[in-house]
């Protein structure tokens, strides 16, 4: 039944709950953004699932092993932890894109596509058409809604953030994390989508 299924918020990790770092591979790397703590608190106390969706092709490409991308994973939970946050899942895709256009799904579980999304809406019983997801990228805010998400969020503090300037068909852009999570807080009664143009 859907009503007993879940709420979440899916996460990208870097870029939006800890600093970009190109490839990070060093636990000592891994800083907390800014109010990204308090605001994956202030979530979770509404009732949202918080799960972290990660492309990490740097383990497919052979940059960083395993072992180095679960020490990061390691110590951002750590780091949650301490400011009593807990995540409820993360899912990681090791495979390097084919071709250089974000936009195009080339696996299943590579952001844009759904496949990690999918997957956790099955095992964590999540309603994904009333969830959300928020990342730096565009890959992260199409794979919200290629998984059929209620909407997504493009924040500034990753990758490129200058080049932010206008939303799209489901998603939004905003400064951070904070700003993320007061727009799903304040729209439990709003609209699922916003209007806006395209943006890279």
């Amino acid at each position: 039944m859907t009503d007993q299924l879940r709420l979440a918020v899916f996460l990208d990790r870097d870029g939006t709950v800890i600093e970009h770092v190109h490839y990070i591979a060093d636990p000592a790397h891994v800083r907390l953004l800014p109010g990204a703590a308090e605001a994956l608190r202030r979530l979770r106390s509404a009732g949202y699932t918080l799960v972290v969706i990660t492309n990490q092709s740097a383990i497919g490409r052979g940059i960083i092993t395993l072992d180095q991308y679960e020490a990061v994973d390691a110590e951002t939970r750590r780091q949650l932890d301490a400011e009593r946050v807990a995540l409820d899942g993360v899912y990681h895709c090791p495979e390097p894109p084919e071709g250089d256009d974000p936009r195009v799904v080339t696996h299943a579980d590579r952001k844009p596509g759904p496949g990690m999304l999918l997957r956790a809406a099955q095992e964590l019983g999540l309603d994904l058409s009333r969830s959300w997801m928020i990342g730096d990228m565009i890959s992260d805010v199409l794979a919200g809604r290629n998984a059929g998400c209620r909407g997504s969020f493009l924040v500034r503090t990753g990758k490129r953030p200058d080049e932010r300037t206008t939303g799209g068909d489901g998603w939004s852009i905003v400064d951070d994390l904070p700003a993320a999570a007061d727009a799903i807080l304040g729209s439990l009664d709003g609209p699922a989508t916003w209007p806006g143009g395209d943006d890279s």
